[in-house]
């Protein structure tokens, strides 16, 4: 499967961006998606996770209650809808994939990966 990210950029602290991840290829709908960012110098971290059908979704702690993962199967995309952004929260994001029935939370456990979009929040 193909994965295509987009909606990253620039801005303010507090506010808000949404990405979007769609897939190409196979059946979107087999596979789990998650979320992970990668920050200058640190190691790639899980963002948000969402399960294929039932929607569930799993956050990290450092983002829970700010940020929103969803999907349209329809659409063969996944959102990423974050608020409050804190510096902290700058990173380039990633979209990844898994044939799987649960949302895991390490890298590599992932089968697939977008391209990347790069997220700067300003103080």
């Amino acid at each position: 499967v193909q994965l295509q990210a987009s909606g990253g950029g620039l801005v303010q602290a507090g506010g808000s961006l949404g990405l979007s991840c769609t897939a190409s290829g196979r059946t979107f709908s087999w596979y789990v998606m998650g979320w992970f960012r990668q920050a200058p110098g640190k190691e790639r971290e899980f963002v948000a996770g969402i399960r294929r059908s039932s929607g569930t979704t799993y956050y990290a702690d450092s983002v829970k209650g700010r940020f929103t993962c969803s999907r349209d199967n329809a659409k063969n995309t996944v959102y990423l809808q974050m608020n409050s952004l804190k510096p902290e929260d700058t990173a380039v994001y990633y979209c990844a994939a898994e044939l799987s029935s649960r949302v895991t939370f390490t890298s590599n456990e992932y089968d697939y990966w977008g391209q990347g979009t790069l997220v700067t929040v300003s103080s």
